[in-house]
């Protein structure tokens, strides 16, 4: 017999095994200060690129209000327990109201966090009978949630139609077979490289084969579209989503989540969604603050336009200066270098240390050996100042990283510039 303790210390995770040296630094390092493109790091002011409050809202001044006036009448605690039997108020309503509104649907349903649940969507929206189909690039949640399924599942290579095409067909053979449906789960925006899901190619096979649709757009709600009420709207085809999917962890700033769709489904999943029905209700605060959130994105569009401003000026200046940013169409802006592992950690410690700029860094296994991404995460609170200091950073790093450099130095010993 093995001690579950003894295993779990004897065997470390693909993360885990990086914490002596990654702990606190590269793996949760502590931001302090007021949520801005300026905050602090290590006991000094840093540039920070990495956080996903695409409009600037966590510190907007009727956002902050908003939220403090609802603690102050509310507390936290309100209301007590599930929804479903004693957490329902007619603030929840109004928000689900707004929001179905915003996005195109009949109605819509709160959820408490967009990780748990999109894991129970998918979870409630099938049985062994159904079949799915999902990009390989699909967010973690969504991969998580997939695993529940206790039915076939079929994978299609990142925004590949055509093999989308081939999976739809076996899918089809499958499904009859069985007497089941087919459910197709893609992206609006994805999250790592900012490319957009082929959402408009996606729905045309639809007179081809019968399946619903469900998007995630954690990425695409207040950034995309015309109003900003997400990427089926960019591309005129939110009317064919099934089931829309968000988050308020991006562009709300904020906690919690919503599915939208017709409202037999919505009313279905609000009767089965175990994640809802054995939770507490969604906090009054944060209900109250995500009303003014959404509020503000529906009456400020110059905010959504500053965002658009701040990325432009950002990915056109990489782009000329060289850089490969990959196939991004939303603020998500990838900077793609060839590098080991261990040089990328020198470029952070490089930009961190001597250029005051903070930024994620990802490698090996998100993306091939050999190729390291630096992710940046523009706002609306962003300036062209910030754009312009992070470039001429980037210049330094490229040129050092070329000169091998960030290869002949350990993390502790950095003292390039």
């Amino acid at each position: 017999m093995v001690d579950i303790f003894d295993r779990m210390k004897a065997a470390k995770g693909p993360l885990e095994q990086y914490q002596q040296k990654a702990d606190g630094y590269f793996m949760f390092p502590e931001l302090e200060g007021e949520i801005a493109p300026r905050m602090r790091f290590n006991g000094k002011e840093v540039l920070t690129w990495s956080l996903n409050n695409y409009l600037g809202l966590a510190n907007h001044p009727e956002v902050r209000k908003a939220d403090a006036e609802g603690a102050l009448q509310f507390g936290m605690a309100y209301p007590m327990g599930a929804r479903m039997m004693s957490g329902e108020t007619k603030y929840h309503k109004e928000l689900e109201q707004k929001l179905a509104k915003f996005v195109h649907k009949p109605t819509a349903y709160l959820l408490n966090f967009g990780y748990q649940g999109m894991i129970s969507i998918i979870d409630t929206l099938l049985d062994r009978k159904d079949v799915v189909v999902y990009d390989s690039e699909s967010h973690a949640c969504i991969l998580d949630g997939l695993r529940l399924h206790i039915g076939k599942r079929f994978v299609f290579p990142h925004n590949d139609i055509e093999n989308l095409r081939k999976q739809l067909e076996r899918a089809t053979r499958l499904a009859d077979e069985q007497q089941g449906g087919i459910l197709v789960i893609t992206e609006g925006v994805f999250g790592m490289a900012g490319d957009l899901g082929r959402l408009d190619e996606i729905v045309k096979l639809k007179k081809e084969f019968n399946f619903r649709l469900m998007i995630d757009d954690a990425h695409g709600f207040g950034t995309m579209g015309e109003t900003g009420s997400g990427t089926g709207e960019h591309f005129g085809v939110q009317e064919q989503v099934d089931i829309y999917f968000s988050t308020f962890a991006k562009s709300m700033a904020g906690i919690g989540a919503f599915v939208a769709s017709e409202k037999e489904i919505v009313d279905s999943l609000r009767f089965n969604m175990r994640s809802q029905i054995f939770a507490k209700s969604l906090p009054m605060p944060m209900v109250i603050g995500a009303l003014k959130r959404l509020e503000i994105i529906q009456t400020q569009p110059g905010i959504k336009e500053n965002l658009w401003k701040i990325t432009k000026a950002l990915q056109d200046g990489l782009r000329a200066d060289g850089f490969d940013i990959g196939n991004t169409q939303s603020p998500v802006t990838p900077v793609y270098f060839n590098g080991t592992v261990g040089e990328g950690t020198n470029i952070v410690v490089d930009l961190r240390e001597n250029f005051n700029i903070f930024c994620s860094i990802v490698a090996y296994p998100v993306v091939p050996k050999g190729v390291l991404m630096l992710r940046l995460i523009p706002t609306a609170s962003h300036t062209l100042e910030d754009v312009k200091e992070t470039i001429a950073a980037f210049k330094h790093i490229k040129a050092n990283l070329e000169a091998g450099k960030y290869n002949q130095t350990e993390m502790q010993d950095m003292k390039i510039i």
